[in-house]
């Protein structure tokens, strides 16, 4: 009898922790306000003299906003949403991803997914704790410089975003 007790106990109590873990809610960036950051990045681009495209992607690495600028290459279109996409997949930069993954380390094979970019102008979006997107720029004069534009943009939501 005090086994059966024990059991019903064990089995209403595992019912009640599923039933408040079998969902979860997560935040995610406006269309407003991806646009915002792509452009404060573009913006930041053009005043350093740089013409590049700017991709903004949410937590699942979905492109929301992607803008080009006039003169920026024709391959900023595709490696911009892959810098943003791989910052948010691997939760890394891809500055730090580049060094993680060069010949000889151990996870140098990730650099063989087609769309793994593992090099600057790739960040992640987060806020209180949360990832919620992540930016990718491409077609200024190295990685480096890519960041500072992509750091503009996220700069530029900060308030928006902290919750």
């Amino acid at each position: 009898m005090l086994f059966r007790s024990f059991v019903t106990f064990s089995a209403l109590f595992a019912s009640a922790v599923f039933a408040q873990d079998a969902t979860f809610s997560t935040r995610s960036l406006t269309p407003e306000t991806a646009l915002m950051a792509a452009k404060a990045a573009l913006e930041k681009c053009r005043k350093d003299g740089y013409q590049v495209t700017v991709a903004v992607v949410d937590r699942s690495g979905l492109t929301q906003v992607l803008l080009r600028d006039r003169f920026a290459g024709a391959h900023t279109i595709d490696i911009a949403p892959n810098k943003a996409w791989t910052a948010v997949s691997f939760r890394i930069p891809t500055a730090a991803l580049a060094i993680e993954t060069q010949a000889g380390k151990p996870m140098s094979a990730i650099r063989s997914h087609p769309r793994v970019f593992a090099a600057g102008g790739g960040l992640v979006i987060e806020a209180g704790g949360s990832v919620l997107g992540g930016i990718g720029v491409s077609g200024a004069p190295g990685g480096e410089a890519d960041d500072e534009c992509a750091k503009a943009g996220i700069k530029a939501i900060g308030d928006a975003i902290e919750f």
